[in-house]
């Protein structure tokens, strides 16, 4: 039987409406509250349950659900949302194969590449089911490894340490692995995220179709996915932009693995854009981490994406291509076309959209909970 815990009384709780979250200043009990990692039904204020969630004792967000029903995680549960994720994704080698809150496993992130799983536990209720979850992994994908990558900074919030091991104990080192068209060398235990990002494989191959005879510039390239695959493309050239100085060597070290006539180049995209005002592409693209980390930093945010997109539109040749991306959450897809509306108005360049893009299936979005609609994207022509 699982405790029981009430709403308070007062401004509607997002969490009545779908969203699989409740703070805990919203959230009443008449005796002890539970211990991190329990499970605890969630009841509103006319006594209807609002289903079973884990909780956590040290973050803000204290319920987060895994099911509508009245039942433990633990047991058969578990492995049924695991399974039922891979199955999702079965078709896909290289993927994200569990999205935490989006596949009703919330803080569990798993990202598959090829016979390698990476494995994030990002709540205390999920860390201490890592055994069960790591011997569901073994028995349904008999991966050649399993990194655990539990260094991601929103642990703390959970009382959690930090720490990269794998499921043998043995190290696991770089590996080349091809991914679509291009052999990428994958670091599962030093690269960023989970090794790499997996999320614009996809737009990656939309964006080489265009790439034939164009130059091509790279912005803010990390590990060179978006140059590379126009240079195998055909592209008359290409250039790479990062300020990671990590990412730049793995993308020259793909470049050269695959003989790609690619160039990469440690850069703060902003100021190179300000000191190269002449040079012309005939393709950018622009794919930024998240401006918009929190609530207060959005008008910075958009501001940052206006002044990047006005010098991306500066840049373009007559029929030039303009591939412009947000990965935060906070700036919605209707934001985010304003600024780029706004970018162009001010560039004094007419531009057509071609396309209007989001995140791939392997990340799921769910509904009702906004926080896994992140990514969103526009394929523009410049006219002559």
């Amino acid at each position: 039987m699982l405790q029981s815990l009430r709403l308070k009384s007062g401004p509607p709780a997002r969490v009545i409406f779908g969203h699989p979250w409740a703070f805990l200043g919203e959230i009443i009990s008449n005796g002890p509250l539970p211990k991190s990692g329990e499970c605890v039904e969630l009841i509103d204020l006319k006594g209807k349950s609002l289903g079973s969630g884990l909780w956590s004792s040290k973050s803000q967000i204290a319920w987060r659900r895994y099911s509508h029903r009245l039942v433990s995680l633990d047991g058969p549960l578990l492995d049924e949302l695991i399974l039922a994720s891979i199955r999702r994704r079965e078709n896909k080698p290289v993927c994200r194969l569990i999205w935490s809150e989006a596949d009703n496993l919330p803080g569990l992130v798993v990202d598959r590449y090829n016979d390698l799983l990476s494995v994030q536990a990002l709540t205390f209720g999920i860390d201490q089911r890592l055994p069960q979850i790591i011997d569901c992994l073994k028995r349904e994908l008999q991966p050649r490894e399993i990194v655990i990558r539990n260094d991601a900074s929103v642990r703390k919030l959970e009382g959690l340490d930090n720490s990269i091991t794998t499921a043998s104990g043995n190290p696991l080192e770089p590996c080349w692995m091809k991914i679509g068209d291009i052999e990428v060398r994958v670091d599962l235990m030093g690269g960023q995220k989970t090794g790499m990002y997996l999320d614009q494989i996809e737009q990656h191959a939309r964006i080489a179709q265009l790439a034939k005879g164009r130059r091509v510039l790279d912005a803010f390239c990390n590990q060179g996915g978006f140059g590379l695959a126009c240079a195998k493309a055909g592209a008359l050239s290409v250039l790479g932009l990062d300020s990671s100085e990590e990412a730049i060597k793995a993308a020259q070290l793909a470049a050269e693995r695959n003989k790609l006539n690619a160039k990469f180049e440690v850069a703060n995209v902003f100021d190179w854009f300000g000191a190269n005002r002449e040079v012309t592409f005939d393709l950018i693209i622009l794919d930024p981490p998240p401006f918009a980390r929190s609530k207060e930093s959005v008008d910075g945010a958009m501001r940052g994406y206006k002044e990047l997109n006005l010098r991306a539109l500066r840049l373009l040749s007559p029929k030039g291509i303009l591939a412009t991306y947000s990965c935060s959450h906070r700036i919605s897809d209707e934001m985010y076309f304003e600024v780029v509306e706004s970018a162009a108005r001010d560039a004094r360049r007419q531009a057509i959209l071609l396309d209007r893009v989001s995140q791939p299936s392997d990340h799921p979005i769910l509904l009702n909970f906004p926080e896994s609609r992140y990514l969103k994207g526009f394929i523009l022509e410049v006219r002559s």
